[in-house]
């Protein structure tokens, strides 16, 4: 059996293709908030900032938003939004 030899157009073409998909692969929703992880977080000059987000099931969402330098936790997608509480400042220790 003869093994084919790749010329230029077919290794240009293949590395061409490979490109495209990793393009695809990044331009998706996964890819985009990995580079926006790799990025860090987004300060903003309005005071509101989405700090972080957990699925609970299919509809309810825990999302921490930070307002001014405290943060809050709220429950949506429910029947209704809930405030669950406000986290405690960074630098107080009490319990």
């Amino acid at each position: 059996m003869e093994c084919a030899r790749m010329g230029f157009y077919d290794i240009v073409s293949t590395v061409a293709a490979l490109v495209a998909v990793l393009a695809m692969i990044l331009l998706s929703r996964s890819g985009w908030q990995i580079l926006a992880r790799l990025r860090g977080p987004v300060r903003s000059d309005s005071g509101l900032s989405l700090e972080g987000s957990l699925a609970l099931d299919a509809r309810r969402r825990l999302t921490v938003v930070s307002c001014h330098g405290r943060k809050v936790i709220l429950l949506t997608g429910g029947p209704s939004d809930v405030v669950v509480g406000w986290l405690p400042d960074a630098g107080d220790h009490s319990a």
